[in-house]
Formats: structure tokens, C-alpha cells, sequence
């Protein structure tokens, strides 16, 4: 057990700061990361694989979409074993750097029609790298929150970091939405989509700097300190992601399982209904982009505010509420999306994102409690990001396989009703630890 700093509670002018620091940067990294997701759904398909049937083109780009998650745990490893050992925000700093050259990369890449196969293959370099990136950040931006926060608020600043990656995404949907109601089709496709990536580049460097003025968290400080006074006998761990592993695999497991549904539903509503809005149902791009923009600015506000409530009522609570409403959702929202009426696929929108944020408000802080202080950022990371792979990664290209296989939106549902069956076991045999000390390391 190691001893709380003399302040370990910041003044709520500096957590204002370093939360909007934090939002700030997390903003700037899925907006990089998840720009890839509209592309994929709007313009890859013909772009980088011209030869292929339309249905087999949007599989295929959505399986480079994928393959980004896959590198994802690679960089939650490296970030975690760096996090625990040399501070909290080392690998954000770095994690931006890469996702700024491999953003900018992608938007410089010449399609099919002009290198041929090197085309796809160099768009599937760049999103491994990009998977990287965005694998090491998270971890480090929700522990820099909650390990500052005062405890009794710990849910509502770690929940800030989840409106990062929200910021990130209306940003880049209000670009795009922008771009194709600004640009005719021909230029959309030549070089109307690279705009949001080249733009991607300039953010990273303005976020680069902001994240150089932060302070490591109290707790990782009094890590060092502790490890400095005893000679490693307590403290810091040497060989942190081992440990994390062969101590703390349960925990692994259990928190990559909460994520599951969370991940999944975030990217169907994301990217996936884009691609089903405009092929199946027969809405423009600007509109399918106006509602996934608009019912998503919507979590701005709601991911807070269940953070908020995970402090007075527990973080298990909320997520297992939110787990049963997502089930019970999942038919509703595909009856009120094949009206292709706007408002009513607005209105299906507005309610699964709202029903989302009920577990995305709370998951930064229930992460940082069920690891102890040296292996936090390692178990927190890995269990985030291995469910990244087999949840977001390929819900939009289970999705579209769903569709052409029975031609009915039915197949979908039922593949939420089971991913959030996986989230409701996972949480269930989660023990609350609802505001624990932070302070505790596992010696």
C-alpha cells in the first residue's frame, strides 16, 4: 500500500484544465482513428477495391476498417508496460505522434486506378499504424482523469474521457457531412475524403503540444516516490504486463467483456448504418451523416451525466441497466430505421446512443478500480482493447455479412441481444468497487 500524496485531491479550476486537456486530445485521436470508419462506409470500397461487387467492396473495406482493432491490444501492451513503469502520460504523447503519420498517410495514398494492389495493401500498413496509436491512448487518458479526480466525483471526470472519442466523431461526421454536400460526387471521390485526414495531421501537432503541458497523475507520482524510498520493495513493478497477466487475468477478462456490447453498438451506429441507411434503405449520404451526427453530439451531454450517477449509484448498477435496455432495444431500433423516415431515424438513433451511454459514462472509472495502482494501466488497457478486436472491429463488417446473408435487418438485432448478453455475464461477476482507493497497488 502506498501513502496518498499531502494534496491528492485537485482544486476544481486545475481538474478543469487537465480535463479539458484530456477531452481535447482524446478528441484529436478518434477523430484520426474513426474519420477511417465514414470512409470505409462512404468511398473505400470503389476506391481500393474497384474489382470487386459492390456488397464485396463494402466487406472488404470494412475488413481494413478491422484491422486497425486487431493492432489495437499491440499498443495497449506497449502503452500499459510504459504507463505502469515510467508514467501515465509518456504513451499519449507518443501515441499521437504515430497517429498523426499514419492519419496524414492514408490521406496522401493514391487509389487502385493508379498503383493497383499496392493500393489496399499500403491502406492496411497505414491502419495497422493507426491501430497502434489509438491502442496505447485510452488507458493513459482515463487514468490521467480518474487518478486526479476527487473520489466522489471519479465517475463524472473519467466519463469526460468518453466524450473525447465522441467530440472526435461528430467532428469528423460534420466534415464529411460538409464535404459530400458541398462537393459533387466525382470530387468527393478523388479527393474531397482525404481533406478530413490531411486535416487529422494539424490537430495531432496542436494536441501534441497540449499534452506536453500535463502533469503525471498523484498516484503514479507517489508510485515513484514509494519505489524511490524502498528500492523497489514497493511501488513500481519491473515487469508490470506480466504480472497484470498472471495476476489479474480475471479482471482482464471481465473488464474486456463489459466493453463488449459498448464497442459493438457504438460502431453499428456509427458506421455500420451508415453504409445500411444509404444501400438498404435509400437515404442520401447527408442525411445518414446528419443523423448519426446529430443523435451522437447527444452523448456530449448523456455520457456525463451517467457518469455522474455511477457516483451516487455505483458503476455496476448502471451498466447492467444499460446491458437489458440494449437487448431489449436491439428489434425496435432496426423497425423504426426500415420506415426511412428521417425523423424516425433520427428518433432510433437518439435512443441507442442514449441507452450506450449509460455503460460508456461509467466504464473509465469501473476500469480503474478493478486494477490496483502498478498494473493499471496494463489491465486496463488490455481488457479495453482485446474487446476493441472482436467487438467494434468487426461489428460493421459482421453487420453487412448479416444483411447479405439473410437479406433482413432481424440477423442484427439478434447479434446485439447476444453481444449484450456477453457484457450483462461479464458485469454481473464484476465485485462493485465503487470508489475504491486508488492509492492501493497489489504488494
Amino acid at each position: 500500500m502506498i501513502q496518498q500524496n499531502a494534496d491528492p485531491h485537485r482544486p476544481p479550476t486545475r481538474m478543469g484544465r487537465l480535463a479539458a486537456a484530456a477531452v481535447f486530445a482524446t478528441a484529436l485521436e478518434w477523430f484520426d482513428f474513426l474519420i477511417y470508419a465514414t470512409a470505409a462506409a462512404l468511398v473505400f470500397g470503389p476506391l481500393f477495391f474497384p474489382t470487386a461487387s459492390p456488397v464485396a467492396g463494402t466487406l472488404a473495406s470494412f475488413a481494413t476498417f478491422a484491422v486497425g482493432f486487431v493492432a489495437r491490444p499491440l499498443g495497449g501492451i506497449i502503452a500499459g508496460h510504459v504507463g505502469d513503469r515510467f508514467g501515465r502520460k509518456p504513451p499519449l504523447v507518443a501515441s499521437m505522434l504515430v497517429m498523426g503519420v499514419s492519419t496524414s498517410a492514408i490521406g496522401l495514398l493514391p487509389g487502385y486506378a493508379t498503383i493497383g494492389v499496392w493500393a489496399p495493401v499500403l491502406l492496411v500498413v497505414a491502419r495497422l499504424v493507426q491501430g497502434l496509436g489509438v491502442g496505447a491512448q485510452w488507458g493513459g487518458a482515463a487514468l490521467l482523469l480518474t487518478e486526479h479526480a476527487p473520489v466522489e466525483r471519479r465517475g463524472f471526470y473519467g466519463s469526460l474521457v468518453q466524450t473525447g472519442a465522441i467530440f472526435g466523431a461528430v467532428a469528423g461526421n460534420l466534415l464529411f457531412l460538409l464535404l459530400t454536400a458541398n462537393l459533387s460526387e466525382q470530387q468527393f471521390v478523388t479527393w474531397g475524403w482525404r481533406v478530413p485526414f490531411l486535416t487529422g495531421l494539424l490537430l495531432v501537432v496542436i494536441g501534441i503540444y497540449v499534452q506536453l503541458k500535463i502533469e503525471d497523475t498523484p498516484v503514479f507520482r507517489a508510485m515513484q516516490a514509494e519505489s524511490a524510498a524502498s528500492k523497489q520493495a514497493a511501488g513500481l513493478r519491473k515487469a508490470p504486463l506480466r504480472d497484470a497477466v498472471r495476476r489479474y487475468w480475471r479482471q482482464i477478462l471481465q473488464a474486456a467483456g463489459a466493453f463488449f456490447v459498448v464497442n459493438a453498438v457504438f460502431y453499428i451506429l456509427i458506421s455500420g448504418l451508415l453504409d445500411y441507411g444509404t444501400t438498404e434503405i435509400g437515404l442520401s449520404r447527408t442525411e445518414m451523416l446528419l443523423c448519426v451526427m446529430a443523435a451522437g453530439a447527444t452523448q456530449v451531454v448523456t455520457i456525463p451525466l451517467f457518469g455522474a450517477l455511477s457516483d451516487r449509484y455505483g458503476r455496476r448498477r448502471l451498466y447492467l441497466t444499460g446491458t437489458v435496455l440494449m437487448a431489449l432495444y436491439a428489434f425496435p431500433m432496426f423497425w423504426l430505421i426500415d420506415t426511412g423516415s428521417v425523423p424516425l431515424v433520427l428518433l432510433a438513433l437518439l435512443i441507442g446512443f442514449t441507452i450506450h451511454a449509460t455503460m460508456y459514462g461509467p466504464q473509465a472509472a469501473l476500469y480503474a478500480e478493478m486494477f490496483p495502482a502498478d498494473v493499471r494501466y496494463s489491465g486496463a488497457s488490455l481488457g479495453y482493447q482485446f474487446a476493441s478486436v472482436f467487438a467494434g472491429g468487426l461489428a460493421p463488417f459482421i453487420m453487412t455479412a448479416l444483411l447479405a446473408a439473410t437479406g433482413a435487418a432481424w440477423s442484427v438485432s439478434l447479434y446485439i441481444v447476444a453481444a449484450s448478453a456477453v457484457t450483462f455475464v461479464s458485469v454481473w461477476s464484476i465485485r462493485e468497487v465503487f470508489r475504491r482507493d486508488l492509492y492501493a497497488t497489489s504488494r
